[in-house]
């Protein structure tokens, strides 16, 4: 007989499974994407590369809540040029200069498959292909010297110093705290891995943030300005991540231990990126104060959600799932409902299951009751 937060954790893990980009889309994103490296490498140098960076890396993509639906893939186009040598504008210029000669390329080889459209944007250049259910934002980049081998350097038309990300070594530390779960790690040990790719085995590390940025992207979605950086969500959780393999139980105690890694330095609001201790992915708190107060009223906003979840424990299936929809997307979630409610009613047939008399369920109602957080940061400056 399953506990609330057993109930809760598949309710959830069946709603954004169904948000998650599937096998199919991940692989064609994925030839898609070789394929412009490769012609980049033949057209251009053959040192240039491209490899994916952000929720793509990660496992933690969300379909977005659009008219569209398209997911948001983000690759580096990366150029083995000293920084001395180049300027950003240069270099924006010159990776979209091949970008666009690759979409001419195709068109004229007559194939149906390329790029709709090729645009620039803030730091990148995207390339469209609305008919497969996605697009590519191309990042360019050089080495960033300072922290070798991965760190990288990127543009930015609104900024004159060049920024600073190290999207590989970030992908390593992330995994390294995902197999804090010592299930997944014993289960890997066992599976044969040809038949179980890494990328098909979602950890609840990879599972908790898709949950977390599924919310944030539904209460910002008539305020985007002020919608947390996925990145930003992605660090504090993965800090505050300590091995549970209960979603449920899991997403609680990270939302109760992600303000301890909110730094304020001599005023500053920083959240440092774990690769590149250069990069604070809370720096627009510090322009934006109004996006900090944003985040703390989202984070205590899904915290309440979480709490009044565990409350309804013996309410039965529809009423968890009614109050479920209220904050997530109600058709997400009523997918998970029956896939649930068949695996009860299969379990009710072999006798497996037995129905306590006030309800569905049974329930210790582990972890932490979440408390509001202000997020003053751990090192606060002595004069306020």
């Amino acid at each position: 007989m399953d506990t609330i937060e057993e109930m809760l954790s598949m309710l959830l893990d069946g709603a954004v499974e169904t948000l998650d980009i599937s096998p199919h889309l991940h692989q064609l994103a994925v030839d898609k994407y070789e394929e412009v490296g490769a012609w980049l490498a033949e057209h251009g140098t053959p040192d240039w590369r491209i490899y994916p960076q952000g929720s793509f890396r990660l496992g933690t993509v969300v379909r977005p809540n659009t008219p569209t639906g398209e997911y948001d893939i983000d690759l580096v186009c990366w150029l083995p040029i000293a920084k001395e040598s180049i300027t950003q504008a240069e270099l924006k210029e010159r990776v979209g200069r091949m970008l666009h000669a690759f979409v001419r390329w195709k068109q004229r080889q007559g194939h149906g498959d390329g790029p709709a459209s090729c645009k620039a944007t803030r730091r990148c250049w995207t390339l469209g292909y609305p008919d497969d259910g996605f697009h590519l934002d191309v990042l360019p980049t050089i080495p960033d010297p300072a922290v070798p081998p991965t760190g990288i350097l990127l543009t930015d038309k609104q900024l004159r110093a060049w920024q600073h990300s190290n999207p590989i070594g970030y992908a390593t530390w992330f995994q390294l705290r995902s197999q804090l779960d010592r299930h997944l790690v014993e289960a890997k040990r066992h599976a044969n891995v040809a038949d179980v790719p890494d990328w098909d085995v979602r950890t609840t590390l990879q599972r908790l943030v898709q949950v977390l940025k599924w919310h944030a992207m539904l209460y910002f979605a008539n305020d985007p300005d002020n919608r947390p950086p996925s990145i930003l969500i992605t660090t504090l959780a993965a800090r505050a991540y300590a091995g549970e393999h209960d979603l449920f139980t899991g997403t609680r105690n990270v939302l109760h231990g992600m303000g301890n890694f909110v730094e304020n330095r001599h005023g500053r609001w920083w959240v440092p990126n774990p690769a590149h201790e250069e990069e604070n992915f809370a720096d627009k708190w510090n322009e934006y104060p109004e996006r900090r107060e944003a985040f703390i009223r989202w984070h205590t906003d899904l915290s309440i959600v979480l709490d009044d979840l565990v409350q309804l424990q013996r309410k039965g299936l529809h009423v968890l799932a009614t109050r479920m929809s209220e904050s997530f997307t109600s058709d997400a979630v009523q997918r998970s409902v029956q896939r649930y409610g068949e695996r009860l009613r299969q379990q009710t047939t072999t006798g497996a299951l037995r129905m306590g008399v006030g309800g569905l369920l049974t329930t210790t109602t582990a972890g932490p009751r979440v408390r509001q957080h202000t997020f003053h940061g751990q090192h606060t400056d002595p004069r306020g």
